[in-house]
């Protein structure tokens, strides 16, 4: 065997075993354990899609052996509607038994949100927190693309159909409407804040200007109710459940592991491939991509 050759397949190797691995890095562990316990449930990256949150939060409050469970928030936050979907799951989990949030290196904005829905927020010191406000942003275009020669005509049915144009400069009578929206959903989140903290409403307002905080600071506000960390909010879940202490064996809810193609490719990427391999399953790269598929 030539000695680029042997290069070429250990590379190979290499890249199909980080892949795998790149797979499995978040996936969590373990069937549920005998006898009383808690559960762990992550709540990592933007707040974008949370279905499969919800789905194992409905699974958690029927799981008669999870007296309680730990939500660890590391997310900056995210969409608006699917934060409050979660936030309604994780309240009607709380009256069936006690969560306790952990918070990670940042829970703002949205990540602050759900953990208003908790019975107790656990937060590290210097955790970035708070961020309780709306935002929406729009880019004007229209002097770069009058340099480069290019004109845009709008056809609309309403006079508002096409607000945010980026061609156009926004007129104040959008700005107002969009203003509006903005006011209104930030007031949903401070209904929410106040729904879920025992602070005095004009103690805290002050700070419900979209400012981020350090752990410690949301702490002196009474916006979260202890400082420390992940074992912290497990001790926290014992007690609320009645366990003299933290089980040695804690309850995960299982991601499906991710295979190579969908790892190196994407999710998009892997299922192109895939219906090749359907459509071709006798040729050489149909059987390639199934081997690599099987992975």
């Amino acid at each position: 065997m030539r000695r680029e050759y042997k290069i070429f397949v250990i590379l190979a190797l290499v890249i199909v075993v980080a892949a795998y691995a790149l797979g499995t890095t978040d996936r969590f562990g373990g069937e549920l354990f005998q006898g009383d316990t808690l559960a762990l449930l992550r709540l990592e990256g933007p707040i974008v899609n949370v279905d499969w949150h919800m789905e194992q939060v409905r699974d958690l409050a029927e799981r008669d052996e999870i007296l309680a469970v730990v939500l660890r928030v590391d997310s900056p936050g995210g969409a608006v509607a699917p934060t409050q979907e979660l936030y309604s799951e994780l309240k009607r989990l709380r009256e069936i038994k006690p969560v306790v949030t952990s918070m990670g290196t940042v829970a703002a904005s949205g990540g602050y949100y759900l953990s208003c829905a908790t019975d107790w927020i656990v937060s590290n010191p210097g955790t970035i927190t708070g961020s309780v406000g709306v935002i929406m942003e729009f880019t004007n275009l229209e002097g770069l693309l009058g340099k480069l020669g290019i004109r845009s005509r709008t056809i609309k049915s309403g006079r508002f159909k096409d607000t945010g144009n980026p061609a156009r400069e926004m007129t104040e009578d959008e700005q107002r409407l969009l203003t509006d929206m903005v006011m209104d959903t930030h007031e949903q989140f401070v209904e929410a804040v106040l729904a879920g903290r025992p602070v005095d409403e004009g103690n805290v307002r002050p700070y419900f200007d979209g400012r981020v905080l350090t752990g410690r600071q949301a702490f002196g506000l009474g916006l979260v109710d202890q400082l420390g960390n992940i074992n912290d909010a497990m001790e926290k879940a014992a007690e609320l459940a009645g366990l003299p202490s933290v089980p040695e064996n804690i309850y995960e809810p299982k991601k499906d592991r991710k295979g190579v193609l969908a790892v190196l490719l994407g999710d998009a990427g892997s299922a192109t491939l895939e219906r090749i391999a359907e459509s071709f399953p006798e040729s050489g790269a149909g059987r390639w991509i199934q081997l690599w598929r099987a992975f």
